[in-house]
């Protein structure tokens, strides 16, 4: 029974009752906490003799599990994909009809090598006749997809995804990105052949993965070497809700700042959702005419007015989009975060800068299933990971008076913390701001993170021009960075260290503020969210003083002071005012 306790207690269930065989009805470590009825004890948590199952009722958060032994908690072995052979057949008449019905002419089939065979179709559980796409890259076919007559989709197991139609925009600069082969194809029945594919459709709405590379989106990483040269990609999805989920997060993972995107029709008798449904209503003609009107996509406080008021009429209606919570019930309504803005964390050395913003990420990638690249000089990456660990598992790593974390819970915390952080690590002794953003777009294209965090600033290569005064180099280096956050819906945090410390008479030390910050005022003038974290050693229990000095938008906060309890064994900061029947570092039973 110790056993599941230790793996309930990693997973943040506390039972009331305390662990024993039969039903229990607990708080859910994920959702209730945000709930309004925060004393709802909505998990349903089952223990037996074969180990515990728990399921959340609580609509939206889907939290389930069971303390089974999952594969996943040892380091992977990456499998090479599989390389299917591909011996195009030959068109049946009546298939080439069902294109010709969609405006698709045998020429263009031909050039894309697009077969007909039998396969076996899951969805329908037997073997079917399939029209075949072959997805190539460098003239290698990587990848299959096989589509029956009933619009049943698969693709060949374990195989590469990457986008259709790779080869056909090898040296261009502009390129067009469709939902389907079939808007591919029509596109190319316009003249437009610069045109690729996403491999599986749009998703219904997006879902945080624990997927180490993101399954949905993995495509993107894969294709990159192909698409790295790109300037321009015209977002030409499908015009319905998924299209709009799918449209936002190519945008998001390409930079808004590279895209523009397309607006069929909508107007009178013939609305159109995608650009196959354009062709064959419409012709080549309109077609051909959307993509040349693509507007720019719109970025975060950059904003093109026009005579279309939606995004005005959905704020009144709606509201502002959601903040996420920091975790800390106590520190809310201070802060909130946000996506796409900066935050700049200052601090005396000591003051737990750094621990507490690891502290912030852990809550963040638990109850909201963010994802992180963290650019951090202060720790080897295997000590960055163990303190993550412990923040995790809420035990401690090293031995000592408190009972440490065993192997298996080592191993379990290790999994969730390489599914969530990605680190950086550089050749030179000290990469440029330029270098850090260039690996951090590839963080998101790869594994889709949303946070950034650069800790500290004076670590990083600065190459100021001589003629350029430390007030400008500043400025511009964080428009670099606020560029970046709001190009990439990423949240940013970014460590400075004030420029000298100051004391009283008594030899106290003052609390810095932002403009005590080595280098520029800017560092004021530029942040969305301005934060001093203030530690008092000698006071009982440990406390840690978080400063809010910035809020440049309302629904990220308010200015303000809040205590958070500090406890050094595991890391992991709490409200002083929640009475807990949790103790960071002690077992259950």
């Amino acid at each position: 029974m110790n056993d599941i306790t230790s793996k309930l207690q990693v997973e943040g269930i506390m039972l009331p009752g305390g662990v024993r065989q039969g039903n229990h009805k607990a708080l859910c470590p994920k959702c209730s906490h945000t709930r309004r009825k925060k004393a709802d004890p909505c998990l349903s948590v089952t223990i037996d003799a074969d180990g515990a199952v728990w399921n959340c009722h609580n609509a939206g958060c889907g939290f389930t599990g069971s303390t089974a032994e999952k594969k996943a908690d040892a380091c992977p072995m990456r499998k090479k994909p599989a390389k299917p052979l591909y011996k195009r057949e030959e068109l049946p008449a009546h298939v080439i009809a069902w294109f010709k019905a969609r405006g698709i002419t045998e020429a263009t089939l031909m050039r894309n090598n697009i077969g007909y065979g039998n396969a076996y179709m899951p969805a329908v559980a037997k073997e079917v006749g399939t029209i075949q796409f072959p997805y190539r890259r460098g003239g290698e076919v990587v990848n299959i997809k096989y589509r029956d007559m009933e619009k049943h989709f698969r693709q060949v197991k374990d195989a590469e995804k990457i986008f259709y139609g790779l080869d056909d925009v090898a040296g261009v600069d502009t390129v067009i990105i469709v939902e389907g082969e079939m808007d591919k194809l029509a596109l190319e029945e316009a003249g437009i052949r610069n045109v690729i594919s996403v491999p599986d459709g749009a998703p219904a709405k997006l879902k945080e993965t624990t997927a180490p590379d993101d399954k949905k989106f993995e495509y993107i990483g894969s294709s990159w070497p192909q698409l790295e040269h790109i300037k321009t990609f015209v977002l030409a999805v499908d015009n319905d809700a998924p299209g709009k989920v799918l449209e936002e997060e190519l945008a998001r993972r390409i930079g808004r700042d590279k895209c523009l995107r397309v607006n069929w029709p909508t107007a009178g008798d013939a609305p159109c959702k995608d650009a196959n449904e354009v062709l064959m209503t419409h012709g080549a003609d309109v077609l051909r005419e959307c993509i040349a009107l693509a507007a720019p996509y719109p970025i975060r406080n950059l904003v093109e007015i026009g005579t279309d008021e939606t995004d005005i009429l959905s704020l009144y209606r709606e509201g502002y989009e959601k903040a996420l919570s920091t975790g800390w019930q106590c520190l809310d309504d201070n802060l909130k975060i946000r996506l796409g803005e900066l935050s700049v964390v200052t601090g005396t050395p000591g003051s737990g800068k750094s621990e507490w913003i690891d502290a912030l990420m852990v809550n963040l990638a638990e109850n909201e299933g963010l994802k992180f690249a963290v650019c951090s000089f202060e720790n080897p990456v295997a000590t960055h990971r163990s303190k993550l660990v412990e923040k995790r598992v809420r035990l401690p790593f090293w031995p000592g008076i408190t009972s440490r974390m065993n192997e298996q819970e080592l191993r379990q915390g290790a999994a969730w913390v390489r599914d969530h952080f990605h680190f950086m690590q550089f050749a030179d002794d000290a990469p440029t701001i330029d270098a850090i953003l260039d690996a951090a777009r590839g963080a998101v294209r790869r594994y889709g993170i949303k946070g950034l965090v650069i800790d500290p600033y004076n670590e990083i290569e600065h190459k100021r021009p001589a003629a350029m005064t430390e007030t400008e180099y500043v400025s511009e280096m964080l428009g670099k960075v606020k560029r970046f956050a709001q190009n990439h819906d990423v949240h940013v945090w970014f460590v400075a260290h004030p420029a000298k410390m100051m004391k009283d008479q008594s030899g106290k030390r003052f609390i810095p503020g932002l403009y005590d910050i080595s280098g520029s005022a800017n560092w004021v003038n530029k942040a969305d969210i301005g934060i001093v974290v203030h530690r008092e050693p000698e006071k009982k229990p440990p406390q840690t003083e978080i400063h809010i000095r910035k809020v440049r938008f309302r629904p990220a906060g308010q200015l303000g002071t809040v205590m958070l309890n500090y406890d050094k064994k595991t890391g992991r900061y709490s409200d002083p005012a929640e009475m807990r029947r949790e103790s960071y570092g002690q077992r259950y039973s």
